[in-house]
């Protein structure tokens, strides 16, 4: 669900994808996370970040409206956790998703994925970025 309360899948998004996905956008590890790759791919052709996390759309929007991060694409999966479920990042436990990274070609193919065991890690933003820039 966007930040406007549309539903959104993957099939919205034309183009080459990062899938940014952190347990809660107000830590600061998820924060850096965020900001890293939005400020590194925002200007890009034909790519879209797309930032998951179960926060509730409007706090989404808020942390972006914060941070001046106007064009920031924030996903929640608060509803129903059908992302976490259909990807293995839900962490029923604690009704949060897992720390990963998926790059996807204009397909909507897999090419890259990175899921950190230890959510209070960085991912690898320089192999993301290097799988997405090598997507012809």
């Amino acid at each position: 669900m966007s930040t406007n309360l549309e539903k959104k899948s993957l099939s919205d998004f034309k183009g080459k994808k990062v899938i940014s996905v952190v347990p809660s956008i107000d830590t600061g590890i998820c924060s850096t996370q965020t900001r890293t790759f939005n400020h590194e791919l925002a200007n890009l052709e034909d790519t879209y970040v797309i930032t998951i996390s179960v926060d509730l759309p409007f706090e989404q929007a808020r942390w972006c409206g914060a941070e001046g991060l106007d064009k920031a694409i924030m996903l929640s999966d608060y509803y129903d956790y059908s992302f976490g479920k259909s990807y293995g990042l839900l962490m029923e436990e604690w009704h949060l998703l897992a720390r990963a990274v998926l790059v996807l070609d204009s397909h909507n193919k897999i090419v890259y994925t990175q899921y950190l065991e230890n959510v209070n890690s960085e991912p690898d933003y320089i192999s993301a970025i290097t799988a997405l820039k090598a997507i012809q």
